[in-house]
């Protein structure tokens, strides 16, 4: 059973959406943004950011 997000952490996973459709209309931003969520995804999954805050 999937776990039931918070009213903030819902917010905030629409503000990034929104912030990703925006940045469709203008191609050298959409080109960079995808490049930061998959820099940002990867260094996650290496536990980057759990080292990072620890």
């Amino acid at each position: 059973m999937a776990r039931r997000r918070s009213f903030t952490s819902q917010l905030y996973r629409a503000a990034r959406m929104s912030n990703n459709l925006s940045s469709l209309g203008n191609p050298r931003r959409a080109a960079r943004r995808a490049k930061n969520v998959a820099v940002g995804r990867a260094l996650g999954r290496a536990g980057v950011w759990r080292k990072l805050w620890k």
